[in-house]
């Protein structure tokens, strides 16, 4: 029994500690002067290594989804609503989803592991004996920039979605453009969109505040730190699945279907 309840508190502990930093980080925002130029240089860094992923990623990816849904539309004798069913899923579920995945394991990874070498050479200490704050200096501008970079993938990531699904909707299932695009509008609505943003900015804060939580509490010298990597991008993963599911549900209740 022992063991287990250690295992809770440790894990509640972390959490806690999460929360904290979390908050800090949105106080720090609003705090000045705001590292504009490493924001900048991180804002780059994340995008170059995500940009080219989440568009090859994106393509298969929305079109499973229309091979799939178009065999289930088919067996319920409702292909005419194959591109609505599609294009809603593509962009309120698969594209924010997709986003943060790569942001996460390719611009969050290396960030965690750019702040866990700080942290074992002790230059965070060296800023806080200075009066220096690491989470304004350093983690803000980190998170800010993952944010901002979840935001402009989601949208081409759910355009590519998109249109990969009509394609392969249009030249391998045999649907018609019309249809396709005339059951999207019948359907779908701007909340739909919205609902989408509103995940990548929230998924995009996670990204960031995991790996720079990480990045700042390694052990065990530089081995410490490629495991803090390895548990930023499973732990994200983790968070962003449920935070997604707690979205969704909440939308679908909030936000009524059109037509209904």
């Amino acid at each position: 029994m022992t063991a287990p309840v250690t295992a809770a508190r440790n894990a509640v502990g972390e959490f806690g500690k999460l929360f904290g930093l979390a908050l800090d980080i949105v106080v720090a925002m609003f705090k000045r002067p705001f590292q504009f130029r490493e924001f900048v240089q991180q804002f780059w860094f994340v995008a170059s290594v995500s940009i080219l992923p989440a568009a090859l990623v994106s393509i298969p990816f929305g079109a499973v989804i229309t091979l799939q849904l178009g065999g289930l539309t088919s067996q319920l004798g409702a292909e005419s609503f194959n591109g609505a069913a599609s294009v809603l899923a593509v962009i309120q579920q698969a594209s924010p989803i997709v986003t943060t995945l790569v942001v996460a394991g390719a611009g969050g990874s290396a960030i965690c592991a750019e702040l866990g070498s700080r942290t074992i050479r002790e230059e965070i200490d060296a800023m806080e004996v200075l009066g220096v704050s690491p989470i304004q200096r350093l983690v803000v501008p980190r998170v800010l920039a993952a944010m901002a970079v979840a935001i402009l993938l989601n949208g081409m990531v759910s355009f590519v979605g998109v249109t990969g699904g009509y394609v392969f909707n249009v030249l391998v299932q045999g649907g018609t453009p019309g249809a396709f695009l005339s059951s999207f509008s019948a359907l779908a609505q701007l909340p739909d969109l919205w609902v989408g943003e509103v995940k990548a900015v929230i998924f995009g804060f996670l990204a960031g505040l995991v790996a720079s939580y990480r990045g700042l509490n390694p052990k065990g010298g530089a081995k410490g730190v490629g495991d803090v990597v390895n548990q930023s991008v499973v732990i994200t993963f983790l968070l962003l699945f449920f935070v997604n599911f707690v979205i969704s549900v909440i939308y679908l209740r909030v936000v009524p279907a059109k037509g209904a």
